[in-house]
């Protein structure tokens, strides 16, 4: 009887170890002295093991938003081919989860490395990231940055200027506890 009781208090606290956002944002940005484009997608999920440090992002491609339908219309069918490639992520592991305390009202610095899978393209990538516990609130913020062209994301000569050759990404969300 007492191994039944430890094993569910066990059970207990590790599933409460995991958070999770359902309307995570994404965002990249691209500046060249032609041209400033942005695209925001805010319906990214991540899910966060605070025990073990594993964390997963992931984004539908045709979900990202622009300024301007062109752009809109460009990214998804000449850059991203989001019809063949559907869905983004990026899915590793924060290596020094275990100086952030979630239960202790902070700003913790990490560092986040793991696969980027974009365009059937994954890639090593690191990353540091800020962690903030305000209020029993858990915030998370990343910025790295990205070349299309080691994810076989090829640019259009006439475009050439227009796109940066370094994209800047955003990768950032409220998480909540995860209950089962």
């Amino acid at each position: 009887m007492l191994a039944i009781a430890v094993f569910t208090v066990t059970s207990m606290a590790v599933s409460a170890q995991k958070y999770f956002t359902k309307d995570g944002s994404i965002k990249f940005f691209s500046t060249t002295k032609v041209e400033n484009i942005e695209g925001i997608n805010n319906k990214a999920t991540c899910v966060l093991d605070a025990v073990t440090g594993d964390i997963e992002w992931s984004v539908l491609v045709k979900g990202f938003l622009f300024e301007k339908a062109l752009m809109e219309e460009h990214f998804n069918e000449n850059y991203m081919e989001s019809g063949t490639y559907p869905k983004a992520g990026f899915k590793g592991k924060l290596e020094n989860i275990g100086s952030v305390k979630l239960t202790n009202d902070g700003i913790y610095q990490v560092k986040v490395s793991g696969d980027l899978t974009m365009h059937g393209v994954s890639k090593k990538i690191t990353s540091d990231a800020t962690i903030t516990v305000s209020g029993g609130k858990i915030t998370t913020i990343s910025k790295f940055y990205v070349n299309p062209k080691d994810y076989n994301i090829t640019i259009p000569a006439p475009v050439q200027g227009k796109i940066s050759e370094k994209i800047e990404i955003t990768v950032s969300g409220a998480l909540q506890e995860l209950k089962k």
